[in-house]
């Protein structure tokens, strides 16, 4: 029997990317609620996994978009009383961080780019980046970032201006800030709006740059994150097998 996964996805170009493949080739077909486009948060007890993608929006920002409340609310009813498997990607790292009693604000500088993510030894041991080594690389796409982890979060990893790149909660709740899920067309779709932080960060044109760079190495970024995936994924199914 599959899993039965929700998927929180707050824009329309913070899709699930590459992990739309993964659920295709492994016959999975999530529910993706989109709380942006105001679709209610569904009952949590209809579904194994939780995943919460990227989003353009910044967590403390509930004035501007109220539904954040109560999807914070969800993520901690689903780790901390459900105690059932999670994964958050950028906002959903964020949000998984601050709805648990951590800590994010914006980042003293911010990162676009493709880069390396170094894992720490706790992140070397965790069975999410089983077979990674000590670092992979992975597209960073961010403007405010974990600045304290949730009491009892471990860190796995960080990038080089990141201190904070994954983290883990217990045993099957995890967040990444970087966007292991990103397609060639994610820097398409994401450079338009983020336009002046990238003006800031690098000099004109990286955009063109960035895009070849992700696209000569999308092979191996597809590879990462079908390897996350099928980690995070044995995570999870053992969890709910030993629940």
């Amino acid at each position: 029997m599959s899993p039965r996964i929700a998927i929180f996805q707050h824009s329309p170009d913070c899709h699930p990317g590459t992990f739309a493949g993964h659920f295709a080739a492994d016959g999975i077909a999530p529910t993706v609620v989109k709380l942006d486009e105001g679709k209610p948060i569904p009952d949590l007890g209809a579904f194994d996994i939780l995943m919460v993608m990227g989003g353009p929006m910044n967590v403390w920002e509930e004035d501007r978009f109220p539904w954040l409340k109560d999807e914070k609310a969800a993520i901690r009813e689903w780790v901390i009383e459900r105690d059932k498997p999670f994964l958050g990607i950028c906002l959903g790292h964020q949000l998984l961080a601050e709805a648990l009693g951590g800590e994010v604000g914006p980042a003293p500088r911010g990162e676009i780019n493709l880069l390396d993510i170094a894992l720490s030894e706790d992140g070397q041991r965790n069975p999410l980046y089983a077979g990674f080594g000590k670092k992979k690389r992975g597209l960073q796409w961010h403007g405010a970032e974990v600045k304290a982890l949730p009491p009892g979060g471990l860190v796995l990893a960080s990038s080089s201006d990141c201190p904070i790149a994954a983290f883990a909660y217990g045993a099957s709740a995890f967040g990444l800030q970087y966007h292991v899920e990103a397609t060639e067309q994610s820097v398409v779709d994401w450079s338009g709006p983020s336009q002046e932080m990238l003006d800031r960060l690098h000099p004109p044109g990286f955009s063109g740059t960035l895009r070849t760079r992700v696209s000569e190495g999308f092979s191996e970024l597809l590879g990462n994150s079908r390897r996350v995936y099928d980690n995070f994924m044995q995570v999870a199914i053992e969890r709910m097998v030993y629940a």
